[in-house]
């Protein structure tokens, strides 16, 4: 809920970064990129063996998995604050990201971590003759109980 709301404090700083010659770059919430920071190297550790385009097997309710699971809410809550963001500071926090490589890590992990085949395995009515489902081709439905 906080997330769509922190842009607008740095809309108020936007004004004093003038025409420089420098590409200029601001830093979304710093514990947020403390954090992520922090997962990406532990990420890089458990994934280190894992080439790009092979995937890693996670067991659910692992050390690894809670680590995963972690990284990913992480990007989610990032992403929600770049949703909130003006367009002008989405540039500045673009390049941000671009410098610290978190883009591409984040990229380079979810390569890693997708899955050869996303077979959905959730509950749906099970017509014979019909295509299988995927994770690509399902709602799904996160709700808390």
């Amino acid at each position: 809920r906080l997330m769509p709301e922190l842009p607008k404090f740095d809309d108020e700083d936007l004004k004093s970064y003038g025409d420089e010659e420098e590409e200029l770059a601001l830093s979304p919430p710093a514990a947020l990129m403390s954090l992520l920071a922090t997962q990406e190297l532990l990420l890089e550790n458990i994934l280190e063996c894992i080439p790009v385009g092979e995937f890693a097997v996670i067991q659910p309710l692992s050390d690894e998995f809670c680590l995963v699971l972690g990284y990913l809410l992480t990007w989610k809550l990032t992403l929600a604050f770049f949703k909130a963001a003006s367009s002008q500071l989405r540039v500045l926090y673009s390049q941000y990201l671009r410098r610290t490589k978190s883009l591409n890590k984040l990229l380079y992990h979810l390569f890693r971590l997708m899955p050869e085949n996303p077979v959905f395995s959730g509950p749906t009515s099970e017509v014979p003759n019909k295509d299988t489902k995927t994770f690509f081709t399902e709602e799904l439905h996160l709700d808390v109980k």
